[in-house]
């Protein structure tokens, strides 16, 4: 007869789950990428630049170099005669060094090899100047912050072809579900590659713990994701599975959406257990799966958005709950707590966990929330 797994009476707090599965853990080591993998990953250290950024001073628009005492008080109704012919530059171009601004071309008449000038200038004008861009010393891209396009149009515009960033490599194991969905798992790949991890996505051949050990089997990784399979019925088989391969820290936790998921370790790596339910999956994973990518990847603090409450809300003391929220004239507006409908949760443009000792928050009361759009 087979056994099916139980849920203990006593839950595992939230907190007391995350210090477990993260202690020894720390930040995965830098690695060189391409700039075009580099893009949602998040930064390591970047070199500082030796050299100021341009390393001179260069036209901004196609036009005629010139210097701007030379040319004052010149106006269409007071030509300006120039004893030579300016030179022409375009856009990008180095400029002369007795030049320090950049005419466009129709303010600088010729008629053979007589050149005359109809406007003045201020030095600099059409003018980038060394160092404008960017001053020696200065970092690309800060450690700690995504990678995004901007960040490599600068690298480019720098002369570098590589950028350092930390990476984790993620497996996500799919235990099959019993309707063959994979929309839950699906989501938990994309969320970690959205956080800037190399992700890998296997299948189990079925829901017994020998087909989940089998898909476990020996590649290693940084963080072992399961999906699916940690409830108590009659076919779940993940926590045993977990037992036979590693160490069961806790099953059973003291959240909601997520009451199902566990956390363990196979020798150093750390293995989070996620119901297969979207809702659940979704609350186990901001509640766990964040926390742990960004300790891998040493990821600056994420920046809480404050606003009051439009309303009450409340929460049952024990049980740390997540809130979906929706921005609403500059307050927050709950939509949903604890059960998460897929309606609030495409609706949603934020979260926020109700810790187990707080029976909620009352109206007008200012939260810190997290954008949902950064997981999604």
């Amino acid at each position: 007869m087979i056994q099916t797994q139980r849920l203990t009476a006593a839950l595992t707090p939230l907190d007391v789950a995350l210090r477990l599965l993260c202690s020894d853990l720390k930040p995965v080591d830098a690695i060189e990428v391409p700039l075009k993998e580099a893009i949602g990953c998040v930064a390591a250290e970047i070199p500082l630049l030796k050299a100021e950024l341009p390393a001179f001073n260069t036209a901004i628009a196609d036009g005629w170099a010139l210097r701007a005492h030379d040319i004052v008080g010149a106006s269409s109704y007071s030509p300006l005669q120039l004893a030579k012919s300016p030179r022409w530059v375009e856009a990008g171009e180095r400029l002369p060094d007795n030049c320090d601004c950049v005419l466009d071309a129709d303010l600088v008449e010729q008629a053979g090899p007589l050149c005359q000038v109809v406007a003045e200038a201020v030095p600099g004008q059409g003018v980038r100047r060394a160092g404008d861009d960017l001053a020696p010393g200065r970092s690309i891209v800060e450690a700690g912050r995504i990678v995004g396009s901007l960040d490599v149009l600068a690298a480019r515009a720098a002369g570098l072809a590589h950028v350092a960033v930390r990476s984790p490599q993620v497996r996500v194991i799919d235990v099959q579900a019993a309707d063959s969905s994979t929309a839950s798992s699906q989501f938990i790949f994309d969320f970690a590659k959205a956080a800037g991890a190399r992700v890998t996505m296997s299948k189990t051949n079925g829901r017994d713990a020998a087909s989940i050990v089998a898909a476990v089997g020996v590649e290693t990784c940084d963080l072992l994701l399961t999906v699916g399979g940690t409830g108590g019925g009659r076919t779940d088989a993940t926590i045993h599975a977990i037992k036979e391969c590693g160490m069961l820290l806790a099953y059973g936790l003291a959240l909601q959406p997520g009451r199902t998921a566990a956390v363990g370790k196979i020798g150093a790596t750390p293995v989070v257990a996620l119901p297969g339910l979207p809702d659940q999956a979704l609350g186990a994973c901001l509640a766990l799966v964040q926390p742990v990518l960004d300790m891998l990847t040493a990821r600056l603090p994420r920046q809480e958005m404050v606003r009051p409450l439009a309303r009450k809300i409340s929460s049952a003391i024990g049980v740390a709950e997540i809130v979906l929220l929706k921005m609403s004239d500059q307050v927050w507006m709950p939509l949903a707590a604890g059960q998460l409908s897929l309606d609030a949760i495409i609706s949603a443009d934020a979260w926020l966990a109700v810790a187990g000792n707080s029976e909620g928050h009352a109206a007008g009361m200012p939260v810190g929330a997290l954008s949902l759009r950064e997981v999604s």
